[in-house]
């Protein structure tokens, strides 16, 4: 599934979540590497057909990798 926010944000999810914007932001995740919560809120948004859902379990995932990067 892809989504395109208004604000640039280009969100597409088959498994690997790729999250882009313009020339700035290019991140992929593999599939394999999502911890199951937010594995499972993507593929809900997916069945769901839901970019609003899509963008929020991205954000999740963004989250939890700066956890990981705070954690010392």
């Amino acid at each position: 599934m892809k989504c395109e926010y208004k604000d640039g944000f280009k969100v597409d999810y088959a498994g690997t979540l790729h999250i882009s914007k313009g020339r700035g932001v290019d991140l992929v995740i593999e599939g394999g590497i999502l911890p199951a919560s937010i594995k499972n809120d993507l593929d809900s948004a997916v069945i769901h057909n839901s970019c609003p859902e899509l963008r929020a379990a991205s954000r999740v995932a963004t989250k939890t990798i700066q956890t990981a990067f705070d954690e010392e």
